[in-house]
């Protein structure tokens, strides 16, 4: 059964994501796709979709929804307080939802962004190959607004036999493994000692392109211009501030600041979680 829901308050920016879009950086369109992508996996698992199916990623503060049939939905990544009709619903657990019932995802209590997944997917048109909605580039579905009516999928597949799953609430000062990047030669000897050493603040400034933080100076010891180059999801760039940017899913594919360090895999979804005026650390791996 398929059906779709009613934005009532679209919250602070809601959007759609998958997976996001790979392949394509040689047009210069980056991947996209949620921040945190094990948030959204687990959420699309939760209520029997393919992992890679859309839901809609929640920034600070979540949205109202009104769903126009029965649903089962999954809210992770975050903590937040989940309300359907009102009543209070736990996280990361699978939630029967009735037709015409209101679904509320409050205010993010702890790091930044959650992944509301409901049976069937979202059944936004596929950019690309993607739903993803990149706010760089412009591709894919526009961030929510109040009166959107958005469709949802048939559910393919039935939910797990076991509906919640157990998971460690997200570091109040997370620690982020780091290889040494490409251009940490442009960097005084100290430079290195000095990005693991710090514990830095991130910046209001921040988006899904990049998280900016505040901190110590890492130094370069070139001055010269640096032609610009391929960018990784989780390059630290240093632009001639010294303040340092992790580069995040809607990142340019290409930059002209020298990348001192790169946010190891595994870590990549703490850095996508990353909200303004947390704290964090490096460690080089």
């Amino acid at each position: 059964m398929s059906g779709s829901f009613e934005v009532l308050k679209p919250g602070a920016l809601t959007t759609v994501q998958d997976l996001g879009r790979p392949g394509f950086a040689h047009l210069g369109i980056p991947r996209s796709g949620a921040a945190d992508r094990g948030s959204l996996r687990l959420a699309n698992r939760l209520v029997g979709n393919d992992e890679a199916a859309a839901a809609l990623e929640c920034t600070l503060i979540g949205p109202s929804l009104r769903l126009s049939s029965e649903a089962v939905i999954a809210v992770t990544g975050a903590p937040t307080a989940v309300r359907v009709n009102g009543e209070e619903m736990a996280i990361n657990a699978a939630i029967n939802v009735p037709a015409g019932a209101t679904v509320e995802i409050g205010t993010a209590e702890r790091a930044l962004r959650s992944y509301l997944a409901v049976a069937g997917g979202v059944e936004v048109a596929a950019v690309m190959g993607s739903r993803s909605t990149d706010l760089l580039s412009g591709l894919g579905p526009m961030q929510l607004k109040a009166g959107d009516v958005v469709e949802l999928g048939s559910p393919t597949g039935a939910a797990p036999p076991i509906g919640a799953a157990p998971v460690a609430p997200p570091a109040q000062e997370p620690l982020l493994q780091v290889t040494r990047g490409p251009r940490a030669d442009w960097f005084d000897d100290e430079a290195l000692g000095r990005l693991t050493s710090t514990l830095w603040e991130v910046s209001n400034d921040s988006n899904r392109s990049g998280v900016r933080l505040i901190g110590e100076q890492l130094n370069r010891v070139r001055r010269d211009e640096l032609l610009s180059e391929g960018m990784a999801h989780g390059a630290i760039q240093v632009p001639p501030s010294g303040q340092p940017i992790i580069l995040l899913a809607d990142h340019p594919t290409t930059g002209g600041y020298p990348v001192i360090a790169v946010v190891c895999s595994n870590d990549l979804d703490a850095a996508g979680q990353l909200r303004p005026g947390q704290r964090l650390r490096f460690a080089l791996s």
